[in-house]
């Protein structure tokens, strides 16, 4: 709520602020029970862990090749993609399906969100048929999609958008509804138009839950992707995977994994590295 207290707020004098005593004892104490200094590239140690196990266990030969190809195969496979230039023609294709899902889910659901937080008209009429379909797997709609929009390209955006707006929806939402409804008295007594309330309160109580339905977004947009691109696609990683799929090709399939997981990690690590820029003036379990 930076831009209530420094634009209302403001307007009222600072009363009541903190000692800085208070706040020595408060920064003292969270380090004594918070979970500790960050660890520089931490967020890279679970990977690590995990390819160092897959070494290790092929290395051994306690996985099967056949099963599960070597990280020097998969190493080898994707140079020759690239080589051959399968593999950037097929990412572009995948990320621009993606990045055009996901932008479009992400403006519905927050529009969505602002209607149905700030209107009890609007509730009424959207949060029931989003609760539905977010009960409803992506899996069970697609039939009913590519007979509503056939197999081309509308339908796996369409795909895409309605499971991203879910997680936006759901998390703007609940996060604009607990907004203190001191700030909303104190609102109405500085007579803050509709347009600045939304501005200086609503959007700014809600970022919380926005970029934790963002994180979620982010990574079910690539599922949603994985399944969309399986659906008679021409172009894509998940039409890679599946043309390798009918040749046995497992090193390939394992090449898209690891592309699919890769672009879900660094999606998650661009939202958090906005989020606390963002969010910088909270104080939190984290600083």
């Amino acid at each position: 709520m930076a831009t209530l207290d420094a634009g209302v707020l403001g307007r009222f004098g600072r009363a009541g602020a903190a000692p800085v005593e208070l706040q020595a004892r408060g920064k003292v104490s969270r380090r004594r029970l918070g979970p500790g200094k960050p660890i520089p590239f931490g967020i890279a140690l679970g990977p690590t862990l995990v390819v160092a196990a897959w070494v290790l266990g092929s290395a051994t030969g306690a996985l099967d090749p056949e099963t599960l190809p070597a990280p020097w195969t998969v190493a080898q496979t994707a140079g020759d993609l690239i080589a051959d230039g399968r593999l950037q023609s097929n990412l572009l294709t995948s990320v621009q399906r993606a990045g055009i899902g996901l932008g479009l889910g992400v403006v519905i659901g927050v529009l969505l969100a602002l209607a149905a937080g700030l209107s009890r008209l609007g509730e009424a009429v959207l949060d029931g048929p989003i609760q539905i379909k977010r009960a409803i797997p992506t899996l069970a709609l697609i039939p009913l999609f590519i007979v509503w929009f056939g197999i081309g390209e509308e339908m796996k955006l369409i795909v895409i958008t309605t499971s991203v707006l879910v997680p936006v929806y759901i998390n703007t939402h609940a996060h604009l509804r607990s907004v203190d409804a001191r700030y909303v008295e104190l609102a109405e007594t500085v007579q803050l138009s509709r347009s600045g309330f939304i501005r200086r309160i609503a959007l700014p109580g809600s970022l919380p839950g926005f970029f934790i339905g963002l994180r979620l977004a982010v990574t079910i947009s690539w599922l949603a992707l994985v399944v969309v691109e399986q659906v008679n696609a021409t172009s894509g990683i998940g039409y890679l995977m599946t043309q390798a799929r009918t040749y046995g090709q497992i090193d390939v399939i394992v090449v898209g994994l690891v592309i699919y997981g890769l672009l879900g990690l660094f999606g998650d690590i661009a939202v958090r590295a906005l989020e606390r820029r963002t969010l910088a003036w909270r104080q939190t379990l984290a600083d």
